[in-house]
């Protein structure tokens, strides 16, 4: 992950990894330069100023959708009740091959304290949570850990520095749903109810936790804070490549002969990843299909390589960064088989609350138990692209079964013969599945 020409000025978020490889305490954090935006800002600054440095800084949410943080910030800004307000942070990390935010928690978790703090400035909040996966068991010991070092230096707490402002931390582990990664879900998980998605409006800003103002925030977006606070905003333009600022988590995995996390500006190519980075393709192998940033991205060729890394390039051609760590698949995998897989996980995850969610995704996946064994029905795959476009955006209760179909919508345009290739050409055509939902 870290190499000897890190530092704190070329990568803000991993340059305080010792050689050791060992957590990041506090003494060594402090050491290290740690909370000094925490001095900077408390008792020198308006909330409003910070508010509008992040904003002005263009950092996006890392946590996949790319939001502007600084203006979701400046939404509850517009809020006049300072009584109840709250900042999660969003730490559930479910999504199938990214493992970003453990990384960042386990070994550098006084940075996300840290940034937590000047969100919590920022938005004049009083308590903060840290809604962390369940199975992140590691996560959760250090991450106790250090919000104890935290309290005991004096910065968190009461009074915090001799500025008046009262912050606390309450870590929380989920149940293990993927669905709390969905903000209104982990909200309602928060809460102690189902993690079921709310109609929004009203949004969280609004109406929140407990049905007051709250903001969510990526584990990677608020340890990008501090140093955006300590060194400025055309600092944080020029760590980029790209028109998106800053740096990002980025990731290859699959039979690659590097896989890993690295710590990249924006804007890099999807090809100097793969290659400069992760090692290129294991031998006897051939790059298939490759997903930029987790479960739910759509499948992309050897031909979208050249791609920049960031979210506006992505958008561009109507697939998503997502959290940046893609997935490389090699010449050897059936595509039915691999999105039989996906739809499995998706359709497990559904939480049931709409129709073509709760009914689609278990459709989609017997659909794709017959092509992989090679008794699908002549129409099948055009059916499987029919369900595609009634599981797309705007046609269901929230953004679960849009990302579920995008791997497999993207697999059939690029694929189309394994798909093919799973019809029984002998199989009686009067048993063609069709129905409308």
């Amino acid at each position: 992950m870290k190499n000897k020409l890190h530092t704190a000025e070329t990568h803000p978020l991993t340059w305080w990894i010792n050689a050791e490889r060992d957590t990041v305490w506090f003494k060594e954090y402090r050491n290290k330069n740690g909370y000094k935006s925490v001095e900077k800002v408390f008792n020198n600054f308006l909330p409003i100023e910070i508010i509008n440095l992040v904003k002005d800084s263009g950092l996006k949410g890392r946590g996949g959708a790319g939001f502007l943080t600084g203006v979701k910030w400046s939404l509850m800004s517009e809020n006049t009740s300072l009584e109840n307000r709250y900042l999660i942070c969003n730490a559930d990390e479910m999504e199938p091959g990214t493992y970003k935010d453990k990384f960042l928690m386990e070994y550098i978790p006084h940075q996300l304290i840290e940034g937590i703090l000047l969100g919590a400035f920022a938005l004049q909040v009083k308590r903060a949570y840290i809604f962390l996966r369940g199975e992140y068991f590691l996560a959760e010991k250090i991450l106790h850990q250090a919000i104890y070092e935290a309290n005991q230096a004096g910065f968190l707490g009461k009074n915090i520095l001799d500025s008046g402002i009262d912050v606390e931390i309450i870590l929380h582990s989920g149940a293990g749903r993927y669905l709390c990664g969905e903000e209104t879900a982990l909200i309602n998980s928060l809460e102690g109810k189902r993690a079921n998605p709310r109609a929004k409006p009203p949004f969280p800003a609004t109406v929140g936790l407990w049905g007051k103002p709250t903001c969510v925030n990526n584990v990677e977006t608020l340890s990008n804070i501090p140093a955006i606070v300590l060194h400025g905003i055309q600092w944080y333009k020029n760590l980029s490549n790209s028109d998106d600022t800053g740096t990002k988590i980025m990731g290859f995995s699959g039979k690659v002969n590097n896989s890993g996390l690295w710590e990249l500006p924006l804007g890099i190519t999807a090809r100097e990843l793969l290659y400069n980075y992760a090692g290129g393709m294991q031998s006897g192998l051939k790059l298939k299909a490759w997903q930029p940033g987790g479960a739910s991205t759509s499948f992309l060729t050897e031909e979208h390589l050249d791609i920049k890394m960031d979210f506006s390039s992505f958008n561009s051609i109507g697939s998503r960064l997502g959290t940046g760590l893609a997935m490389a698949v090699d010449n050897t995998v059936n595509m039915v088989s691999l999105v039989l897989n996906l739809e499995k996980f998706f359709s497990r995850e559904s939480c049931g609350l709409c129709t073509p969610c709760r009914d689609g995704l278990p459709w989609v996946v017997k659909i794709l138990q017959a092509l992989e064994q090679r008794n699908g029905s002549i129409d099948d795959i055009e059916l499987l692209e029919d369900l595609c476009k009634k599981m797309g955006p705007g046609k269901t209760f929230c953004a679960h079964a849009p990302g579920a179909v995008s791997p497999l919508q993207s697999a059939i345009k690029y694929f189309r013969s394994d798909f093919e290739n799973g019809l029984n050409k002998n199989k009686n055509d009067n048993n063609i599945r069709k129905i409308d939902i």
